[in-house]
Formats: C-alpha cells, structure tokens, sequence
C-alpha cells in the first residue's frame, strides 16, 4: 500500500515537474512574443488581403487587446514543440525502449502538420474567403468598414482550428499504439465522423458552400489518412505484442 502511495506521489510530482517547465517556457516565449508582435502585425496590415482595407479601432483598447494576442499566440507556437516533448517525458517512463522510440518520433510529425495546417488555412483558405466577402460586399453595394479586432479575430478563428483539426492522423496513430482504438471501429464511425466534421467546418467558416466544402474536404482526406495510419500501426502494435509474448514462453 505504501509503494502504491509513493508511486501516485511520485507521478504527481513528476507531473508537476513537467508543467512547472512548460508554464516556464512559455513565459520565456511570452517576453519574446512582445518583441515579435509589432513587426508580424504590421506585415499582417500589408498582405495582399489586408493592404486595400482601412483598419479601424472601435474602441480604445482594441490595439493593446490585439498586440497580446499575439504576443500569447507567438508564445503558444514556440512551446508547442516543448509540450509534446514535456508530455512524452511523463508518458514515457510507463513505455518499453522501443515505444519510446516510435513515440517520440510523433513529436517532429505532430510540429509539421500543426504548422501545415496553418499554412493551408492562411495561404489558401483566407485569401478565398477574404476575396468572397469583398465581392459579395461590392455586389450588394456595402461599404465595408474593417475593425482591426474584427479582422484578426476572423483570422484566427479560420486558421488555429486547422493547426488542431490536423493533429488528427497523430491523435489516431497514438491511440492506436495504446490500443485505445482500431481501424474497424474508425471505419465504423467513419459517417459520424463526417457528420462531426462538417459541423466543425461550418462554425469555422461562413455560410457559404465553396469556402464550407474547401474546409470539411481535406478534413475527410485527414479522417481517411487516419484510418490508413491507424491500419499500419495496428499491425505493428499486434506484432509487438506476438513477440513479446514469444519471448515470454521462451524465458518460461
């Protein structure tokens, strides 16, 4: 009973420890987020998208609320990379070497489509959708006046999203390498997952089908490459867990 006490208290700690690092990191990051700030914003203002529009502050505070968001949002995409190591230093103890091994190479996976999917919601989603909502404004004979929060908060709800919403080919694999989930019961799901995801491509774009379909279909492509990864590391969950029995009646 003891050693199980010490054990919880020890994994507390080492929890503790983990957070205490990131938290760290991140107010590291912060400070350099307040340098890097002005200079993205301003670059932001002279994009193609942004450089025709008059940004307007409609209240006092939308510049300074606008500055910290993405100071905290440099901040976040700097430690990104640290809290998947820092998640994987606690996860890994309970693992075996070669677990370990494959785990950790999620991590340089997990960075490169997190960034892909923002990448692909900047340069070919937003420019789509900003080009949209212009044109439907001069259609109905609008004039447009832009509010600097409004146009940034536009921004990020349309692009975060897709740096999470492609994590998902490295949640799947993970979980299946736990064996928390298998390629059957994905396939089982798989309409629910659509519905699912198309419910999230409508509350990050607006109502409008071409910029609506330009979301939810590479979410089905991601959802099916899902499925694929998590075939493949099924297989190899089930042949690590042959050999590890084999050795086991061999060492009996």
């Amino acid at each position: 009973m003891l050693d199980r006490e010490m054990s919880v208290y020890d994994h507390i700690g080492e929890l503790r420890k983990r957070i205490i690092i990131t938290a760290s990191f991140f107010f590291v990051s912060a400070i350099g987020g307040f340098f890097l700030a002005e200079p993205i914003i301003v670059y932001l203002q002279q994009t193609d998208e942004a450089k025709e529009l008059t940004m307007n502050a409609f209240r006092m505070t939308d510049p300074i609320k606008i500055f910290m968001q993405f100071a905290f949002l440099i901040a976040f995409i700097i430690t990104f990379p640290v809290t998947l190591y820092q998640l994987w230093a606690f996860i890994s103890p309970g693992l075996l070497e070669k677990e370990r091994r494959v785990t950790l190479s999620y991590i340089p996976i997990s960075i490169f489509l997190f960034l892909s999917g923002l990448a692909f919601s900047y340069f070919i989603l937003f420019p789509f959708v900003v080009d949209f909502m212009g044109r439907l404004a001069d259609r109905l004979e609008i004039n447009q006046v832009i509010g600097i929060n409004e146009y940034f908060q536009f921004l990020f709800q349309l692009t975060l999203p897709f740096g999470l919403l492609f994590q998902m080919p490295v949640i799947v694999m993970f979980l299946t390498r736990l064996g928390l989930i298998t390629p059957n019961f994905l396939v089982e799901i798989r309409k629910f997952a659509y519905f699912a995801l198309l419910v999230v491509g409508g509350l990050i774009t607006p109502p409008e089908l071409i910029s609506h379909l330009m979301v939810t279909v590479p979410l089905f492509i991601l959802y099916e490459i899902s499925i694929v990864i998590s075939r493949v590391s099924y297989r190899k969950a089930q042949k690590a867990a042959a050999l590890m029995e084999q050795e086991e009646k061999m060492n009996n």
